[in-house]
């Protein structure tokens, strides 16, 4: 059995968690997880992030009803970041875009690439 201890956390007991929508690929936002969001997370499906700045356990979608249900979890090679394959409900980012990364470089300026959703 998986044992969320055996990953490589920070020295503040955090690992990086990327969330990919697993039916098209498009690399939606990334927040971290500690232990115990790790061990809820694999327990309900449900994603379960630990915010930095609350110093508190958020379930992605509690209050926006933008869920995040788990398909898949993947550790990288040093065990050190995941890759949480998802299914998303309705955006992924708090300003109402369906990925965080929706700003691009380009020829040294910063291009938006998609509006808010409605």
């Amino acid at each position: 059995m998986f044992d969320p201890a055996s990953l490589r956390y920070d020295a503040n007991g955090l690992i990086p968690a990327i969330a990919q929508d697993h039916a098209t690929g498009q690399v939606l936002m990334l927040a971290w997880m500690n232990a115990e969001s790790v061990a809820r997370t694999l327990e309900t499906t449900r994603v379960t992030y630990w915010s930095r700045s609350r110093q508190s356990f958020w379930i992605k979608g509690e209050t926006s009803g933008h869920t995040q249900r788990l398909v898949e979890m993947r550790l990288d090679c040093d065990r050190d970041c995941l890759l949480l394959l998802i299914e998303q409900a309705g955006p992924a980012c708090h300003t109402n875009r369906r990925t965080c990364f929706y700003t691009a470089l380009r020829d040294g300026a910063e291009v938006v690439l998609m509006a808010p959703e409605d």
